[in-house]
């Protein structure tokens, strides 16, 4: 098997789509009021699906933590210490919710923490210097 992307079951699609797109700059083209979101970024699936349509699918009912949950976190990576700071910025003054402002970690990296409306955690860090696997 290989890792083909990851998803988030959501409860408010529109204020999810708004957050993805223009706080975090993700290429969603879907309208506010679909029920799924599929798209990649960066070569990795990426799925906004709607809540009741996951439960409808599956028939099932599941419970969700309300507020910042601590269950799994988006990371995303900057080439420099200096756009980690600058993402963190401009991402709270659109509305992100501060978790961690940025910091320089022992390890050697510059790393913060934001929440979506829904309290996912997301990363935005560095190791300053380009990206490479």
């Amino acid at each position: 098997m290989r890792l083909d992307g990851f998803g988030l079951f959501v409860k408010d699609m529109s204020s999810m789509i708004r957050f993805y797109r223009d706080v975090l700059g993700f290429e969603i083209k879907e309208n506010e009021d679909t029920s799924n979101v599929y798209l990649i970024k960066d070569n990795t699936l990426f799925l906004l699906y709607g809540r009741n349509d996951f439960e409808k699918m599956t028939s099932r009912k599941y419970e969700y933590i309300k507020g910042i949950n601590g269950h799994s976190e988006i990371a995303l990576y900057v080439d420099t210490f200096e756009e980690v700071d600058e993402e963190y910025t401009k991402a709270i003054s659109k509305g992100a919710i501060s978790v961690l402002e940025p910091t320089t970690e022992p390890w050697g990296q510059r790393t913060c923490y934001i929440a979506d409306p829904e309290g996912n955690i997301i990363e935005i860090g560095s190791f300053n210097k380009s990206f490479e696997r």
